[in-house]
């Protein structure tokens, strides 16, 4: 009934083409840890974040190949001032893999690469804002994923690459999104069920105080129990990704931390966003998810939920 992540599948084109490029000998970039200079810190004249608002904690997911991250702080609250959005989630780095170590890697296209080396300007502006700024990881057609990680090893090495990368250029967390791996491919294993446990838990002793959310698709997120370990407490949140739907994802979370509704701005019609905001705070949920917000004006399909989850229209600054 619902068409499964849309334009997501561009983005998993434009990696896989990454992917083609290697095979004709043109170079792709990977995430090394340590090559790049701690960022630099906020300069004292900065501005300070936004005004609290009273509500449920909105999400945008930004497809950096197309769009800018800085459009995630362009939008505030007509009554109030303060964010519309306090998660921008950078999408999306890739797990690959190497065919000759036999080992996942995490890779950057350039444009994440782009958004990660110029943090100064693309992601510390929206931080200062007081907007919490997380990098979505995304299978990429090799094979690896975070369910099929052959020993705790394996994951915990994995795991490290994560925490460093969001220590390296000051991000506030990670979101997982078990989509596109194609399990089996260039010799991998299928999914296991211990896997994605040893995998979060070694990422949560990591970074105890950063975000870890679930895109709550695929092998990895239905595999979230494994030894005596749930996993469930150790994410921050959990959403439905099917957009211009309502499902509650299946996670042991309080509905606080829970995105049920999601909505993919400019496709999903206005009276559908207003409908799922307006459950999302009558059921007592406190997170809603939004996908593919670009640098066109969407103020009208923001407002479209921000009346009914925070009882203003959204304004939009060039």
């Amino acid at each position: 009934m619902f068409s499964l992540i849309g334009s997501r599948v561009r983005t998993a084109a434009f990696a896989l083409s990454a992917v083609a490029a290697l095979a004709f000998g043109t170079t792709a970039t990977t995430a090394t840890t340590g090559a790049a200079a701690s960022p630099a810190p906020a300069p004292a004249h900065a501005p300070g974040p936004a005004p609290a608002k009273q509500g449920p904690t909105s999400v945008a997911y930004v497809e950096v190949n197309n769009n800018s991250m800085l459009n995630v702080g362009k939008y505030a609250l007509a009554d109030g001032g303060g964010n519309v959005f306090d998660v921008a989630v950078i999408f999306a780095a890739n797990i690959n893999y190497d065919t000759g170590t036999k080992a996942a890697y995490l890779h950057f296209n350039e444009n994440v690469r782009r958004v990660l080396d110029n943090a100064a300007t693309e992601i510390r502006p929206l931080q200062q804002k007081g907007i919490k700024v997380v990098l979505s990881v995304l299978g990429n057609h090799q094979g690896a994923g975070f369910a099929n990680f052959p020993t705790q090893q394996a994951a915990s090495a994995f795991a490290r690459q994560l925490s460093d990368t969001v220590a390296e250029y000051g991000l506030d967390g990670i979101d997982f999104d078990d989509e596109y791996a194609e399990y089996g491919r260039n010799g991998t294993g299928q999914p296991n069920d211990s896997s994605f446990v040893h995998l979060v838990t070694a990422l949560r002793a990591n970074m105890p105080d950063k975000i870890i959310s679930l895109y709550n698709i695929g092998p990895a997120a239905s595999r979230l129990s494994y030894g005596g370990v749930d996993l469930s407490s150790k994410f921050d949140y959990a959403w439905n990704p099917y957009y211009g739907s309502w499902q509650v994802p299946r996670i042991a979370l309080p509905k606080s931390d829970l995105s049920p509704a999601a909505v993919e701005i400019g496709r999903t019609s206005q009276s559908t966003a207003a409908d799922l905001a307006r459950r999302t705070v009558s059921e007592g949920y406190g997170v809603y998810l939004t996908y593919n917000l670009d640098g066109a004006d969407r103020s009208a399909d923001v407002s479209a939920f921000t009346r009914q989850l925070y009882g203003s229209d959204a304004i939009r600054t060039p």
